[in-house]
């Protein structure tokens, strides 16, 4: 099925949705982390494009990314790059991550959500590790992950199918980036004490190493979708010619 227009979102919006302030918005805007808003007049319109982008910027902060490694980052993005895209990129990133939830109420929660939230949703959101209640209509909230959960509650997937995908990318993320950290304990770091280097630059080395390295993993694991792709037809068309 074809993608329709994006959403378009007025300033005000923008900022309720990412819980980030004008000034902030503006200021990514002005170093080109952010694409401009269209005009429309005298208004400044946004998209659902760049509600993504915040969100990967904001995971990319918790990770420890520095600004010139953010602005580095999301230089290569293709301008044209989906949510969808972009949702592919933090859910790489989330074994990487702290948990950095934030405590809201449900206006709050359902602000930043876009939506309502009925009750079976909250229960969805929950098994996926998104929210959790934390007191009368108060909740612990992942932020960064709450527009992809939300996006996976609006296509209208079983949440034990939600939850399977979900944990299938967070067993082989968390697998991922402990073999990683293995090559560096084992590798990097030895090379670097043996040549007498200073810590600050095997840090510098790490932070280089950490965009490249989420890169590596959505170009592997687009080749492996398309190559599982190619696999599949190849194995129908074998069939239906024994047929």
């Amino acid at each position: 099925m074809p993608e329709g227009p994006p959403r378009e979102l007025t300033l005000d919006e923008l900022v309720a949705r990412s819980g980030l302030a004008v000034r902030t918005i503006r200021f990514y805007t002005g170093r080109g982390i952010l694409p401009a808003p269209v005009r429309r007049g005298r208004s400044a319109v946004y998209t659902n494009d760049h509600l993504a982008r915040l969100e990967l910027v904001r995971e990319l902060q918790a990770h420890g990314f520095t600004l010139a490694a953010i602005e580095s980052y999301m230089a290569r993005l293709p301008k044209d790059a989906t949510p969808e895209t972009i949702a592919l990129h933090r859910t790489l990133l989330a074994p990487w991550m702290p948990d950095l939830p934030e405590t809201l109420t449900r206006a709050e929660l359902e602000a930043r959500a876009g939506r309502p939230l009925s009750n079976d949703d909250l229960v969805t959101l929950g098994a996926l590790g998104t929210v959790q209640p934390d007191g009368k209509d108060r909740y612990r909230v992942a932020v960064a992950h709450l527009s992809v959960s939300v996006s996976i509650l609006d296509l209208g997937l079983p949440s034990s199918a939600a939850v399977a995908a979900q944990s299938i990318f967070t067993a082989h993320g968390r697998a991922i980036a402990e073999e990683l950290t293995d090559v560096f304990r084992e590798m990097v770091w030895p090379a670097y004490k043996e040549s007498g280097l200073p810590a600050d630059q095997l840090r510098e080395t790490v932070e280089r190493f950490k965009p490249l390295t989420i890169a590596a993993l959505v170009a592997s694991y687009e080749s492996a979708v398309n190559e599982t792709k190619r696999e599949a037809v190849t194995r129908r068309t074998s069939r239906d010619q024994d047929r």
